[in-house]
This record gives C-alpha cells, sequence and structure tokens, in this order.
C-alpha cells in the first residue's frame, strides 16, 4: 500500500492512497482524514485502506491523476523524528579525515538525534538558503515509521511496530554544525527542516527486498542531473531498524507517528559514491589532503529515488532546488 499527503486541509494535508505506479490517488475520508490519524487507529483503518488501494490498482475506482508537486511530505509534521547513524564506513571516514579512531562503542551503541518535526518540507519543494557560506548539504537516507512503541522495547518485539518506509533528505549545514556540537547540546541551527518521499509504503511493497530488518536496495542520488551515489541500504547497515527503535524507546513510549531515520546511506565499496557532499568531501581529503566538491549553491538540484528490482520508483523521488531564503 501506498500512501501520501496533499497540501491542501491544513497542517496536516489530506491523507489520499496512491496506486503502486505513482499514476492515480484518490482521497479518503471516510476512513482516515490525515495520515496520522490512520496511525493512531492503524489496526482498524489500514484493513481498509487497502481495500481502496487494490481497488485504484484494479481501475475500480477511477481516482484523479498525481501531482508531485501538490504533495507535502507523508507525514507533514510529526511527533517525533529520530535520525540514527547506522552506517559506520560513513562515521568512520568523517572520524580518519580529521586523525581521530573509532570508538568501540560505536560498534554496538547507535548514535541518534532528534530533529525538529514541527514541518517538513515536500518531496518537490525548494530547499531554502538564506546564506550559501552555511554548506547546505543533503543526506540520502531511508526512515520507517512506527505505531505507538512501548518503553524499553527489544529488538525482536520492534519489527512488529515499523507500520511505513519513505525516503529521506535529511538537510544539514555542515558549516554551523562545529560551533554548534562544540556547546555540547547537539544541533539546532545546523538541521533545518527534512523532506521525505512523496509517498510513504508498507513493508509488503519492497517485496524480497524488505527482510524485516532493512531495504536491501540502491538508493540512487543525482546532484544536477549527474550520478552521485547508489549505495545499497541494505549493505553495511551496522544498525538496522528494528535495533534502532529499540534503542529509542529505552527510555520512553514512541507515539504513533514516529519516523526514524537510517541516517546516511554508506557502502564501503567506493565505487557505489556517496549519499551526502561531506562523504565525498573526506574521501577527498583522504586521498589528496583537500575536499573539492563543494557544497551546494542556489540553482543546485538534488534528487534520490530507489527503484525495486524492474526499475520503478517505489517512493517516488525527492527533488528540490535550492532556492534563496524568503523572510
Amino acid at each position: 500500500m501506498k500512501l501520501a499527503s496533499l497540501k491542501s486541509g491544513g497542517r496536516d494535508g489530506t491523507l489520499i492512497v496512491v496506486d503502486r505506479d505513482l499514476m492515480r490517488a484518490v482521497t479518503v475520508p471516510d476512513l482516515a482524514p490525515t495520515l496520522q490519524a490512520a496511525l493512531d487507529n492503524w489496526n482498524r483503518v489500514a484493513p481498509r485502506l487497502a481495500i481502496v488501494y487494490e481497488s485504484l490498482n484494479r481501475g475500480t475506482i477511477a481516482g484523479f491523476a498525481l501531482d508531485f508537486n501538490a504533495l507535502a511530505s507523508p507525514l507533514p509534521r510529526a511527533y517525533q523524528w529520530l535520525d540514527g547513524s547506522a552506517y559506520l564506513s560513513h562515521v568512520e571516514r568523517a572520524r580518519r579525515a580529521r586523525g581521530a579512531d573509532m570508538p568501540p562503542s560505536f560498534l554496538t551503541d547507535p548514535l541518534m538525534y532528534q530533529g525538529g518535526s514541527d514541518g517538513f518540507l515536500g518531496p518537490r519543494d525548494a530547499l531554502p538558503l538564506a546564506n550559501e557560506e552555511w554548506g547546505l548539504d543533503f543526506e540520502a537516507e531511508v526512515a520507517v515509521v512506527t505505531d505507538d512503541v512501548p518503553m524499553g522495547v527489544e529488538r525482536e518485539a520492534a519489527v512488529d511496530h515499523i507500520r511505513l518506509l519513505m525516503s529521506v533528505n535529511d538537510v544539514s549545514l555542515r558549516n554551523l554544525i562545529a560551533a554548534e556540537l562544540a556547546k555540547g547540546f547537539g544541533f539546532l541551527h545546523s538541521k533545518p527542516a527534512s523532506a521525505f518521499s512523496p509517498v510513504a509504503v508498507t513493508p509488503d511493497e519492497l517485496g524480497e527486498a524488505w527482510d524485516g530488518a532493512k531495504v536491501h536496495l540502491p538508493l540512487v542520488t543525482h546532484v544536477n542531473n549527474v550520478l552521485f551515489g547508489d549505495p545499497d541500504a541494505g549493505m553495511d547497515m551496522q544498525f538496522d531498524f528494528p535495533t534502532l527503535i529499540s534503542h529509542a524507546a529505552a527510555t520512553r513510549q514512541l507515539g504513533a507517528g514516529t519516523i526514524i531515520g537510517s541516517g546516511t546511506v554508506s557502502n564501503a565499496d567506493r565505487a557505489r559514491g556517496c549519499s551526502c557532499l561531506v562523504e565525498r568531501r573526506l574521501l577527498e581529503i583522504l586521498d589528496t589532503g583537500q575536499a573539492v566538491t563543494p557544497f551546494m549553491c542556489y540553482g543546485d538540484r538534488v534528487r534520490i529515488e530507489m527503484f525495486d528490482a524492474k526499475g520503478k520508483s517505489i517512493f517516488g523521488a525527492i527533488d528540490q532546488e535550492v532556492q534563496p531564503c524568503r523572510r
């Protein structure tokens, strides 16, 4: 099943069911006005949404043509957005570039931060930037959306709390990060609003590529229409999604609609490219002692997309252009 949110309908959008080919959609006001409402009552609503989805795919419901520009992120705002750093090749390269070793704890204890979630960018919205000197970077990731998760949930039980998957552009302002982290309180200005894929999908839509814990497909990123990287999201993922959920819920319950990100998808095999600018810059520093790839400037465009084994887009594309911020 594929679900999305129209920008119309207030801050939480209007829930729509989207067909498998991302061509047509239908509103479902009698079932749930928003995706958050569906997640709040998932066990009751999801089977009825699935019936609508199958009818849309069979053509027995006509629906309307899907306009990606009319879409908000599937959850236009969320009660919680937690982003991990599950790919240690990314972390290791960052530390090695500044001459630091990987602490042993990084192999067993996931990194995770809590980001702003009161408003996300739509998948085709501009990336607003007030100052090019801030070092705008994209981060191509995969994320899961949970139902209600009890505090202290074990990894094995966390598997059953994954309801939807999406792709992510976790936006970073790299040149602001060091000063913020030096204060000892974490990210604020350096982590503006993120963007999510046009649709969120139930795990069954991934078929054999979903093993209940990881997505075993490449996540493809283009920058200004040039392939930047296509690392496999299931490869080299040190902490799978159930592990990340269990970690996040160690001292708190997670409300339905919590989004948990994988962190920047990265493979040890450098031939697969990168999922963010800073990783390419780190590799350049390791190779030559100097980073030459610039951060994003006005007019630059990033496109993030995942395809199934038949070459069909699963989540639709995040496709964003950097534009001056309008204050």
